[in-house]
C-alpha cells in the first residue's frame, strides 16, 4: 500500500463497506484460546457491546461472524477490520495528522502492533500473554482516526483500549489520558478478567503495551543485563525460561553479561523468532543433547546463549539429576498469568495444554500447580548446591505458594529476610537498593524519524551528558553512572533495535533532565532530524506500587498501597505529559499492581524544555520521597541530595528509631 492509500485508511476510521473475512495466519504467533467463562445472556450482551460500534445495516452479518470468534477464541477481535497495510513505526511525517505530538502516539502505536515486536499481533497483544494495546481491530481504527483529526486543544481519553472521544482542553494537557483495567477492588481476581475482557468493557494493558511505550525486548534487556552482572554472572552458567515477549531478553542479557545461558520456551515460533533476531545463538530439543552442549560451553568457557524448545520443569530436573554447576536461576514465564497461556505444565503438548486450557480449565490449574511443585523440588536442591536463585517479579513465588510448592520460610525467618519467601526478588536484592532507591530506572527514548542515524546521534550526546555528569557525582552513584556508559557505548554492537529506533538506559533525575534538554536543543538545531519521544518502561523508581517486585524492597507496610503511582499518574498529567497512562495489573497480576506511565514528545521548542524539567524531577523524586519514608538508607541520602539542588523541594524525612529500644520489656 503506498502512502497516500494509508494516509487514506486512517483517516477513514471503520469503513463505509464491510471489508474481505481475515483468514486465520498460521505463520503468526497466536494468542491461546480463552476460557468459555460467559454464560447465554453474558454472550447476548458481549455480542450487544461488539455490535455498538456499527452502523445497523451490517448487524445482521457482523453478529454471526462475532459469535464465532467468541466461539473460536473466548474474545471478540474484530479481525475483519484489520488492516490491510503493514503495521510498523513509520516516520513521523507519514501519518496523517494536525498535531506532531498526536502523530507521535500513532508511531508508538504502530510499534507496539508491529509483527516483528508483538507476540500475539494479530489478537493486539503486545507482550505477557495477555498485554494489550487495545480489546479488538475497531477500536484501533477509530483511535487512529481520533489521532489523525486531533488539534491541541483536544485530549483523546481512552477507557481500557476504548476510544471514548476527543474532548476540548489546552495545549499544555496531556495529548491523550489512558487507564486500563481500573476495576473496583473487589472485581480484580482473574477469572474477573477474563470476564469482563470478554464482554469488551476492559483489558489488560501490562506495563508498556496499553500505554504504547513497548520498544521489544530491549527495554528490559538493560535491567537483566545489570541484574545479571551485580548477581556476578560473568563466566557463569544462568538458567531460566520464556522467550515470548520480555522474557526474550534474557539471552541477550546474560551474553552481554558474559555467561553461558539456558532458556527453556514451550513455543517453537517464539524460539524461532528470537532465533532470527540474534537474540539467541543455538537451539537444542533433546534434553541429552542439551547437557552435553553445557558441559562442553562450561569446559572451554564459552560465552553461549542456548534456547531449549520443551518444558523448564524438565530442564530442571535433569539438571537436579547430574552434576553440572548452575550458578544462576530464575524464572520469567508470565506467571501473573498462570492459567490462560502465561505457564505451560510439564509432561503435556503445547497443543494439548492450549485445548485443555479452554475446554478444561480446572484441570489445566492442576496440572499447572503440580508443575510449579516439580520445579521448585528441582529448585531448592540446585539452591542447596549453591546456586543464587532470585524471583524475577514475573509472580513465580507468589503462584508457587499458591499451588503448595516449598518456598516459604518459618516465621522465625521473616523478620531477618524482610519475607516470607526463602528466595529474594532482584529488587530486594540488586534493583531495589542500588538502582531505585538513588532514583536510577529504565528511562527510553524513541526517535520518530525511524532514522537509525539519529539514534546514533542521540547515542552520542547521552554519552556525553553523562561523562560530564560523572566528574562532579557522589561516589554513591558513580558505578550506575559509568555503566551506563559502557552500555551506550557497546549499543550499537549489541544489535538492541527491534521495531522503533529506541534506546534505554538507567538514570536518575539529574541524568534524564540533562540528556533530554540535550535532545531537546539537538531538535532545535537539526542536529536530530525528528522530534523524539521520552518514556519509561512504568517498572521504575515511582511508576509502580508492587509489592512483590518494584516496591518489595520496602519493608514499612506500604508496599501494598498503591498512592505512589496514581500521584505519580497525576503529577505527570499537569506537569507536561504529551500522554499519562494507569493500569490494574502489570508483570505480576490482575489485581496484584497499579502502575502509572507516560509518554512526551520533544520538539525543539522552549514549551518541551519547560515540560521536561517539571516533569522528569517529579517523575522520579516522587518515588525517591517516598522510598525515603519507608526508611530506606539509599532514598534518604538521594531525597537530601536532590532538596539541596532544588530550594522549592520540600519532603518529610523519617526518624529512625533505635532497635534497643523496641526490645524494652513491658513493664
Amino acid at each position: 500500500m503506498n502512502l497516500r492509500d494509508f494516509r487514506k485508511s486512517i483517516l477513514q476510521g471503520i469503513p463505509d463497506k464491510l471489508p474481505e473475512p481475515k483468514s486465520f495466519d498460521l505463520s503468526i504467533n497466536h494468542a491461546p484460546k480463552r476460557k468459555d467463562i460467559l454464560n447465554k445472556d453474558e454472550k447476548n450482551l458481549a455480542l450487544r457491546n461488539a455490535l455498538r460500534y456499527f452502523d445497523k445495516k451490517f448487524h445482521s452479518i457482523l453478529v454471526r461472524e462475532f459469535q464465532e470468534e467468541l466461539k473460536a477464541y473466548g474474545r471478540i477481535y474484530m479481525s475483519r477490520f484489520r488492516p490491510d497495510y503493514k503495521i510498523y513505526a513509520r516516520p513521523l511525517n507519514d501519518y496523517p495528522c494536525k498535531s506532531k505530538q498526536a502523530a507521535a502516539v500513532m508511531h508508538m502505536i504502530s510499534n507496539n502492533l508491529d509483527e516483528e515486536v508483538a507476540q500475539h499481533p494479530h489478537e493486539l497483544i503486545t507482550y505477557g500473554g495477555n498485554g494489550a494495546v487495545f480489546q479488538n481491530w475497531v477500536q484501533y481504527l477509530i483511535t487512529m482516526k481520533y489521532l489523525a483529526q486531533m488539534t491541541n486543544e483536544q485530549t483523546l481519553v481512552l477507557y481500557s483500549g476504548h476510544p471514548m472521544g476527543l474532548f476540548p482542553s489546552h495545549k499544555n494537557a496531556p495529548r491523550v489520558v489512558i487507564t486500563n483495567g481500573m476495576m473496583i477492588p473487589n472485581y480484580s481476581k482473574p477469572d474477573d478478567w477474563e470476564r469482563f475482557n470478554a464482554l469488551g468493557v476492559t483489558q489488560y494493558g501490562q506495563m508498556t503495551a496499553g500505554s504504547f511505550m513497548y520498544i521489544g525486548s530491549q527495554g528490559i534487556v538493560h535491567g537483566t543485563t545489570i541484574t545479571l552482572m551485580k548477581a556476578g554472572a560473568k563466566g557463569s552458567v544462568f538458567v531460566s525460561s520464556g522467550l515470548g515477549g520480555m522474557s526474550g531478553a534474557q539471552p541477550k542479557a546474560a551474553k552481554i553479561a558474559g555467561a553461558i545461558s539456558i532458556i527453556a520456551e514451550v513455543n517453537l515460533k517464539a524460539i524461532e523468532k528470537r532465533h532470527s533476531q540474534g537474540w539467541v545463538d543455538e537451539v537444542y530439543s533433546d534434553i541429552d543433547l542439551l547437557l552435553e552442549r553445557l558441559k562442553s560451553a562450561r569446559k572451554n568457557a564459552e560465552v553461549v546463549s542456548i534456547a531449549f524448545h520443551g518444558n523448564v520443569v524438565d530442564v530442571w530436573e535433569a539438571l537436579a539429576a547430574c552434576t553440572i554447576k548452575i550458578d544462576i536461576g530464575t524464572d520469567q514465564t508470565s506467571l501473573h498469568n498462570p492459567y490462560s497461556g502465561g505457564y505451560y505444565p510439564a509432561g503435556i503438548s503445547f497443543d494439548e495444554a492450549n485445548r485443555m486450557m479452554a475446554e478444561n480449565p480446572e484441570l489445566f490449574k492442576q496440572e499447572v500447580r503440580k508443575s510449579l511443585v516439580r520445579q521448585v523440588i528441582a529448585i531448592n536442591k540446585m539452591a542447596a548446591r549453591g546456586m543464587y536463585f532470585f524471583d524475577y517479579g514475573n509472580a513465580f513465588l507468589l503462584e508457587a505458594e499458591r499451588a503448595g510448592a516449598a518456598v516459604m520460610v518459618s516465621p522465625d525467618e521473616m523478620f531477618a529476610k524482610k519475607s516470607r519467601f526463602r528466595y529474594p526478588s532482584y529488587v530486594q536484592d540488586i534493583v531495589g537498593p542500588f538502582y531505585f532507591d538513588y532514583g536510577f530506572g529504565p528511562f527510553r527514548w524513541i526517535c520518530m524519524s525511524a532514522d537509525p542515524e539519529d539514534l546514533k546521534v542521540t547515542d552520542k550526546i547521552a554519552v556525553a551528558v553523562l561523562k560530564s555528569i560523572i566528574k562532579k557525582a557522589p561516589v554513591e552513584i558513580k558505578q550506575q553512572l559509568s555503566d551506563n556508559i559502557e552500555w551506550l557505548n557497546k549499543a550499537a554492537e549489541n544489535k538492541l533495535v527491534v521495531g522503533s529506533q529506541a534506546r534505554i538506559l538507567y538514570a536518575d533525575a539529574e541524568a534524564r533532565i540533562k540528556i533530554a534538554s540535550a535532545f531537546n536543543k539537538a531538535i532545535r538545531l537539526k542536529r536530530i532530524k525528528a522530534p523524539v519521544v521520552l518514556g519509561r518502561d512504568h517498572h521504575d523508581v515511582s511508576g509502580t506500587d508492587s509489592p512483590y517486585r518494584e516496591t518489595s524492597n520496602i519493608y514499612d507496610g506500604s508496599q501494598f498501597t498503591a498512592d505512589m503511582s496514581v500521584q505519580n499518574f497525576a503529577g505527570d498529567s499537569f506537569r507536561g505529559a504529551t500522554w499519562v497512562s494507569l493500569h490494574n495489573g502489570g508483570g505480576v497480576g490482575w489485581g496484584e499492581v497499579i502502575n502509572g506511565g507516560f509518554g512526551l514528545v520533544l520538539d525543539g521548542s522552549r514549551e518541551a524544555e519547560t515540560k521536561l524539567k517539571s516533569m522528569l524531577d517529579w517523575d522520579v523524586n516522587n518515588g525517591i520521597a517516598r522510598r525515603s519514608w519507608a526508611r530506606n538508607p539509599e532514598a534518604i541520602f538521594a531525597i537530601k541530595r536532590a532538596m539541596k539542588k532544588n530550594k522549592l523541594l520540600k519532603v518529610t524525612l523519617p526518624n529512625l528509631v533505635d532497635d534497643n529500644l523496641l526490645s524494652i520489656p513491658k513493664s
